[in-house]
């Protein structure tokens, strides 16, 4: 009883309760933050990871702009229902190139981060157009302005370099030949091998069907890349991080 009457005296002082507050705050953050600096690494480099192709870079900022991950998540946790439902659990390293990352907060529509390949091209594009087409259940609003909306890719270099002055391991190759890679990878009677050696695992296809390149060209781009580039076959976890 001793000690909780001694709690009473916080308890009546807002000021000393303040004090005590951030004072446990501090030293909690202290003991999570502090040892932190002396890692020289805390994200575990996994193979087959890369920076985004520009059209898939271009896609995620259409996905970023239209609120896709108010919807979506990406990041499937360690628990067998997600596991058995959406595929391997996400790592940190998938997301080690995102500037905001897209793990999300709910999930009105399913999570995301293993969806490339699941689904064709043409699946996309009913999808976005019309998504009560293909899943009658949705209530995803229509994207289908994507497909009528042109994109250029005329700031695609600038776009680039922004991501490597925040940490993204762009090289200047890349950065010189980002219109033409920007360009090709919706064409796949283009010369794209250059674009594929740069960015290993790059899908190449006219994504929307239609001759010009557009918004949706850029979006199924980056969904389509979603998911694909660690090989979980053959993965291991590092066990001592």
């Amino acid at each position: 009883m001793g000690i909780l009457d001694k709690h009473a005296i916080l308890e009546r002082s807002p000021t000393l309760l303040l004090v005590s507050s951030l004072l446990v705050v501090t030293v909690g953050g202290i003991v999570e933050i502090a040892p932190l600096f002396w890692l020289e690494n805390t994200i575990e480099e996994v193979e087959g990871m890369r920076p985004y192709a520009p059209l898939e870079l271009a896609g995620r900022d259409i996905y970023i702009r239209e609120g896709c991950y108010v919807c979506h998540s990406q990041m499937i946790r360690p628990m067998r229902d997600e596991v058995e439902r959406y595929g391997h659990y996400s790592l940190a390293a998938e997301s080690m190139y995102d500037h905001p990352f897209q793990w999300g907060s709910k999930r009105t529509g399913p999570d995301l981060a293993r969806v490339g390949g699941r689904y064709s091209d043409d699946w996309h594009v009913a999808h976005l157009k019309d998504p009560q087409s293909v899943v009658p259940e949705s209530v995803m609003p229509k994207y289908a302005f994507l497909s009528e909306t042109a994109i250029s890719g005329e700031y695609i270099e600038d776009l680039l370099r922004t991501h490597r002055f925040v940490g993204v391991p762009y090289t200047d190759d890349q950065i010189a030949h980002a219109s033409a890679d920007f360009r090709v990878q919706a064409d796949p009677d283009g010369d794209w091998d250059a674009l594929v050696e740069r960015y290993p695992g790059a899908v190449v296809s006219n994504f929307d069907g239609q001759s010009a390149l557009t918004e949706m060209d850029a979006l199924i781009a980056y969904l389509q890349m979603l998911g694909t580039l660690v090989d979980f076959s053959t993965f291991t976890p590092d066990a001592s991080r």
